[in-house]
């Protein structure tokens, strides 16, 4: 593979991860993800728990919550009327992890 076709698979990475780079560039939506990580990701942490550990108004725990549910890097759960929210990184994680290696290869064979 040429390295405009390198190129070329790298602005597409770029175009999948877009989104994902944006909902994870914001710093209050950074910190609400390493409280849900400090947690039991299994069973997910409730808005109340997030706003007590983070400081931020309900309101605005509820608004970040939802673009990161959006985007899927946070899914909910739902337990009677109680909803838990954790971490759902799989996914997306793999777009980043392929945006990555393809910049790696792409460095590696210019070299």
């Amino acid at each position: 593979m040429d390295k405009q076709e390198q190129i070329k698979i790298i602005q597409e990475d770029f175009k999948n991860a877009q989104s994902i780079l944006t909902a994870i560039g914001d710093e209050t939506r950074q910190i609400i993800l390493l409280v849900l990580m400090e947690s039991d990701c299994k069973n997910g942490m409730r808005v109340g728990e997030i706003t007590a550990k983070t400081h931020l108004s309900r309101p605005a725990v509820s608004h970040q919550l939802k673009i990161l549910k959006d985007i899927g890097i946070v899914k909910m759960r739902e337990e009677g009327t109680k909803n838990f929210y954790y971490i759902n990184v799989s996914e997306k994680l793999n777009v980043l992890k392929k945006l990555v290696v393809d910049i790696e290869h792409l460095m590696k064979s210019t070299m």
